[in-house]
């Protein structure tokens, strides 16, 4: 389950990440809960989310051409040091009494940006740090098995913690969390990048889209992340009008629900982290696309805490195991040459089609409210499931 730490610069990446990841999923917690306590527009939560995230849609394919151009370890470290900026700015900001919604989103805008830049080529860095290619798999899984840690850590400490002190105490801690990771890409070797890529940013990328597009597994994969990424990832925006307005609590009760839901994902990046092949894991992510939409639906049917805690558990088990499931199938099939531009369009259906579901869901939720939004969303992500799961599962039997 844990071969890939055998190695010592991925062991040095995944320590220095374990507090870097904590620090953010604070950050996003307490940034949230402030939009909504100041605001209480679940539309503007919605926003952003959006501004947050939406910049990696559009920036990630040039950052993941960047990625198979230039040295990989500098990018890291610029792309780390512009979120640890953003961070700080947002604490001296909140800590001042001087903030406002748009400063919020423009700073949430200037963080998609960097994270835009920085995804692809924390992905595409993974291959650089094993000498073993078959750890690969094992090491993406344990990397998303950090995040998902972090995702049921941070919230938790970030809903307690906001009970004592202000939101801007939780942004200059992950402020402080990114200096780990920018010390350790210092000492990471650095490597020449591949000569094969085309001259010129408009053929490189439809080269790499038009692999793609031919590899119908890969092609088949993205669009499942990408419609459980819309439909199923939505709740994060839902989360604080379910936490206050549904269930009657506080920042505490946020914590918990975000938390049920990152404990889901650390059990299902635990179940990937010990399978030794990769080749099986197609056929099942129909069944677990469909147990996210499922639980989101009945998330939104439940009017008691303790009825959806569990539900949140399975949410967050369908949602990572499906998106970690395809990124593994996709690193392990794509040539590195290749590497940085397939694993940005990842990222982009994954990371970049999140937040325009969050968009929809925020401006749904403010019409219809939250319940209803999330029944929806739930029923959309079985549907989409089912017919694009259906599809793998036949191009496999094949």
């Amino acid at each position: 389950m844990f071969r890939a730490l055998r190695h010592q610069n991925f062991r040095l990446f995944f320590a220095s990440q374990a507090v870097s990841i904590l620090g953010s999923w604070m950050q996003q917690i307490a940034l949230a809960w402030l939009v909504y306590r100041t605001t209480g527009s679940a539309f503007l939560l919605g926003v952003v989310t959006f501004a947050n995230q939406a910049p990696i849609l559009f920036i990630a394919p040039f950052s993941g051409l960047l990625a198979d151009r230039f040295d990989r370890r500098k990018m890291l470290i610029v792309t780390q040091s512009l979120a640890a900026g953003q961070a700080l700015l947002l604490a001296v900001l909140t800590l001042s009494g001087l903030i406002e919604a748009w400063h919020i989103i423009v700073l949430a805008l200037f963080y998609g940006i960097a994270m835009g830049l920085d995804t692809p080529v924390r992905q595409s860095l993974l291959i650089d740090m094993i000498g073993d290619r078959a750890d690969l798999p094992n090491a993406i899984a344990l990397n998303s098995f950090l995040m998902n840690s972090g995702r049921l850590i941070g919230p938790s400490i970030a809903g307690v913690l906001l009970l004592y002190v202000s939101e801007g105490i939780c942004f200059l801690i992950n402020a402080a969390s990114f200096l780990g990771v920018v010390w350790v890409a210092t000492r990471l070797p650095s490597k020449p990048r591949s000569t094969e890529i085309p001259a010129g940013y408009l053929r490189a990328l439809a080269e790499a889209l038009e692999y793609m597009w031919k590899t119908e597994t890969i092609r088949l994969l993205l669009a499942l992340v990408a419609s459980i990424a819309f439909f199923a990832s939505s709740y994060l925006v839902l989360m604080p009008v379910f936490a206050r307005d549904v269930f009657g609590g506080g920042s505490e009760t946020l914590g918990f629900l975000v938390g049920a839901a990152g404990f889901g994902a650390v059990v299902g990046t635990a179940y990937l982290a010990g399978r030794g092949r990769v080749e099986t894991l197609p056929r099942r992510l129909m069944s677990t696309s469909i147990l996210a939409g499922v639980a989101l639906a009945l998330v939104g049917l439940s009017e008691t805490l303790w009825i959806a805690l569990p539900l949140m558990v399975c949410l967050g088990f369908g949602i990572i195991v499906t998106a970690a499931s395809a990124n593994m199938v996709i690193q392990s099939i794509v040539p590195d040459e290749k590497r940085g531009r397939i694993v940005s369009f990842y990222a982009a259906s994954f990371l970049g089609v999140m937040p325009l579901g969050a968009l929809v869901a925020g401006s749904l939720a403010g019409a219809i409210g939250a319940p209803a939004t999330a029944t929806v969303f739930g029923v959309c992500c079985v549907l989409l499931g089912t017919v694009l799961g259906a599809k793998l599962r036949s191009k496999r039997s094949r």
